[in-house]
């Protein structure tokens, strides 16, 4: 949607970006009570952001089971268990520490079935050489009969700090969408 046509809605950019999260985790939700299912989060760029945009939902305790805002390493190891080895080979912000992430929502939660992970560089500061500002890696994990399947992507978003928080939050939303098997349109 154009600048043009956000204002010609009457909304602001913040106001559609609330609106879209607020209708992806609708979907979310709904997707995840058709399979009788529980989400988890584990969120470090995003603050729990994710968490609230899917707690806006109403009846979202009926599908969502807990979030946890690990920002810094020692709560990534001490919340979620992710390695010491994986943050001093790999950094924070990496596929392998958001696999970790995702995986230790489903170890921590016996009941969570699903859990998706967040963690990057919002900026305006903290990039590194091959990580920029805006890079945030994903964990999405599902909890199968025999353990866990799990899978890691990174994408570079454009834009401020809010912005790159505001885009991780949506693709978070749509990847969990995707794990589901529920058809997303994916911008």
């Amino acid at each position: 949607m154009s600048e043009q046509q956000n204002l010609r809605s009457g909304l602001s950019a913040a106001e559609l970006a609330q609106a879209t999260s607020l209708g992806l985790a609708e979907l979310l939700g709904d997707a995840l009570r058709r399979k009788g299912w529980m989400l988890g989060t584990a969120e470090s760029c995003t603050g729990g952001l994710l968490a609230g945009a899917i707690t806006a939902v109403a009846g979202s305790s009926e599908w969502f089971e807990r979030g946890f805002v690990t920002y810094s390493n020692d709560a990534k190891v001490s919340e979620l268990d992710v390695s010491p080895d994986a943050l001093h080979h790999f950094g924070a912000v990496s596929e392998p520490v958001a696999l970790e992430m995702a995986n230790g929502v489903l170890l921590a939660s016996p009941a969570a079935h699903v859990a998706v992970s967040t963690t990057g560089i919002a900026g305006p500061g903290g990039a590194t050489p091959g990580k920029p500002v805006g890079m945030v890696c994903f964990g999405f994990a599902v909890r199968t009969g025999d353990g866990i399947s799990s899978r890691a992507v990174t994408h570079v978003f454009p834009g401020d700090r809010a912005q790159v928080r505001q885009a991780a939050v949506d693709y978070a939303l749509r990847g969990t969408l995707e794990v589901l098997g529920a058809p997303v349109n994916r911008r």
